[in-house]
Protein backbone atom coordinates (compact mmCIF):
# COMPACT_ATOMS: atom_id res chain seq x y z
CA UNK A 1 0.00 0.00 0.00
CA UNK A 2 1.50 3.30 -1.11
CA UNK A 3 1.73 6.25 1.23
CA UNK A 4 -0.54 7.84 -0.66
CA UNK A 5 -3.39 5.63 -0.07
CA UNK A 6 -2.18 5.85 3.64
CA UNK A 7 -2.30 9.26 3.46
CA UNK A 8 -6.42 10.14 3.85
CA UNK A 9 -6.65 13.77 2.28
CA UNK A 10 -9.27 16.01 4.86
CA UNK A 11 -12.26 18.04 3.58
CA UNK A 12 -14.89 19.86 4.83
CA UNK A 13 -18.01 21.16 3.38
CA UNK A 14 -19.50 24.15 4.48
CA UNK A 15 -22.78 25.90 3.38
CA UNK A 16 -23.79 29.89 3.23
CA UNK A 17 -26.94 31.15 2.44
CA UNK A 18 -28.19 34.71 1.54
CA UNK A 19 -31.56 35.37 0.05
CA UNK A 20 -31.56 33.39 -3.00
CA UNK A 21 -28.01 32.39 -3.11
CA UNK A 22 -26.41 29.35 -1.89
CA UNK A 23 -23.01 29.14 -1.47
CA UNK A 24 -20.79 25.72 -0.47
CA UNK A 25 -17.24 25.87 -0.22
CA UNK A 26 -14.73 23.06 0.20
CA UNK A 27 -11.53 23.38 2.60
CA UNK A 28 -8.73 21.30 2.45
CA UNK A 29 -5.00 21.61 3.48
CA UNK A 30 -3.13 23.74 0.61
CA UNK A 31 -1.55 27.04 0.25
CA UNK A 32 -4.29 29.83 0.68
CA UNK A 33 -5.68 29.63 -3.12
CA UNK A 34 -9.51 30.51 -2.69
CA UNK A 35 -11.34 30.37 -5.72
CA UNK A 36 -14.88 31.31 -6.15
CA UNK A 37 -16.87 29.77 -9.26
CA UNK A 38 -13.48 28.25 -10.47
CA UNK A 39 -11.90 32.18 -10.76
CA UNK A 40 -9.18 33.24 -8.29
CA UNK A 41 -10.63 35.33 -5.72
CA UNK A 42 -8.04 38.33 -7.15
CA UNK A 43 -9.48 38.03 -10.28
CA UNK A 44 -13.50 38.40 -9.02
CA UNK A 45 -14.93 41.58 -10.52
CA UNK A 46 -16.09 43.86 -9.56
CA UNK A 47 -13.31 45.14 -7.16
CA UNK A 48 -16.12 46.16 -3.97
CA UNK A 49 -17.76 42.43 -4.34
CA UNK A 50 -13.54 41.08 -4.48
CA UNK A 51 -12.69 43.36 -1.07
CA UNK A 52 -16.07 42.10 0.38
CA UNK A 53 -14.73 38.04 -0.37
CA UNK A 54 -11.57 38.99 1.07
CA UNK A 55 -12.55 40.31 4.59
CA UNK A 56 -13.07 36.58 6.30
CA UNK A 57 -9.42 35.84 5.25
CA UNK A 58 -7.81 38.90 6.07
CA UNK A 59 -9.58 39.21 9.42
CA UNK A 60 -7.93 35.36 9.74
CA UNK A 61 -4.58 36.38 8.39
CA UNK A 62 -2.11 33.17 8.64
CA UNK A 63 -4.28 30.69 9.42
CA UNK A 64 -6.11 30.90 5.71
CA UNK A 65 -2.50 30.52 4.07
CA UNK A 66 -2.99 27.11 5.58
CA UNK A 67 -6.04 25.69 3.75
CA UNK A 68 -7.07 25.86 0.12
CA UNK A 69 -10.83 26.90 -0.56
CA UNK A 70 -13.35 26.46 -3.44
CA UNK A 71 -16.31 28.01 -3.59
CA UNK A 72 -19.09 27.19 -5.83
CA UNK A 73 -22.34 29.63 -5.70
CA UNK A 74 -25.63 29.53 -7.56
CA UNK A 75 -28.93 31.72 -7.69
CA UNK A 76 -29.45 34.72 -6.69
CA UNK A 77 -28.03 38.12 -7.68
CA UNK A 78 -23.95 39.47 -7.68
CA UNK A 79 -24.89 40.73 -3.88
CA UNK A 80 -26.32 37.79 -2.87
CA UNK A 81 -23.69 35.41 -4.04
CA UNK A 82 -20.94 37.77 -2.97
CA UNK A 83 -22.72 37.57 0.77
CA UNK A 84 -23.39 33.89 0.23
CA UNK A 85 -19.75 32.67 -0.68
CA UNK A 86 -18.41 35.18 2.17
CA UNK A 87 -20.24 33.47 4.46
CA UNK A 88 -19.37 29.90 3.53
CA UNK A 89 -15.60 31.34 3.68
CA UNK A 90 -16.01 32.53 7.12
CA UNK A 91 -17.54 29.19 8.03
CA UNK A 92 -15.08 27.14 6.51
CA UNK A 93 -11.82 28.67 8.25
CA UNK A 94 -13.46 28.81 11.91
CA UNK A 95 -14.68 25.24 11.32
CA UNK A 96 -11.27 24.16 10.03
CA UNK A 97 -9.40 25.73 13.01
CA UNK A 98 -11.61 25.45 15.84
CA UNK A 99 -10.49 28.71 17.13
CA UNK A 100 -12.55 30.31 19.28
CA UNK A 101 -10.46 33.69 18.48
CA UNK A 102 -11.23 33.47 15.06
CA UNK A 103 -14.77 32.81 15.90
CA UNK A 104 -14.97 36.13 18.34
CA UNK A 105 -13.17 38.12 15.91
CA UNK A 106 -15.22 37.50 13.35
CA UNK A 107 -18.59 37.68 15.58
CA UNK A 108 -17.15 40.95 16.73
CA UNK A 109 -16.51 42.47 13.14
CA UNK A 110 -19.60 41.57 11.50
CA UNK A 111 -22.01 39.19 12.59
CA UNK A 112 -23.15 37.97 8.85
CA UNK A 113 -20.01 36.46 8.45
CA UNK A 114 -20.93 32.97 10.44
CA UNK A 115 -24.28 33.33 10.76
CA UNK A 116 -26.44 33.37 7.28
CA UNK A 117 -29.08 35.91 7.01
CA UNK A 118 -32.83 34.24 7.12
CA UNK A 119 -34.50 37.11 5.57
CA UNK A 120 -36.26 35.67 2.40
CA UNK A 121 -38.32 37.38 -0.11
CA UNK A 122 -42.19 37.06 0.67
CA UNK A 123 -43.75 34.53 -2.39
CA UNK A 124 -46.44 36.47 -4.69
CA UNK A 125 -50.44 35.60 -3.94
CA UNK A 126 -52.57 34.37 -5.90
CA UNK A 127 -54.65 35.79 -9.18
CA UNK A 128 -51.91 39.07 -8.60
CA UNK A 129 -48.72 37.07 -9.31
CA UNK A 130 -46.83 39.47 -11.49
CA UNK A 131 -48.19 42.92 -9.38
CA UNK A 132 -46.30 41.73 -6.14
CA UNK A 133 -46.91 39.73 -2.85
CA UNK A 134 -48.85 42.83 -1.15
CA UNK A 135 -50.38 44.91 -4.19
CA UNK A 136 -53.96 45.87 -3.90
CA UNK A 137 -55.71 47.68 -6.53
CA UNK A 138 -55.66 51.71 -5.81
CA UNK A 139 -59.19 52.98 -4.56
CA UNK A 140 -60.92 55.99 -5.77
CA UNK A 141 -62.31 58.50 -3.65
CA UNK A 142 -65.42 59.07 -6.12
Amino acid sequence: MSEETKKKKKIMIVMGKRKKAIASAIVQEGTGIIRVNSKLIDAVQPRYVQMRLKEPVTLAGELAKRVNIDVKVIGGGVWGQADAARTAIANALVNWTKDNKLKEAYVDYDRSLLVSDPRRTEPHKPSRSTAGPRRTKQQSKR
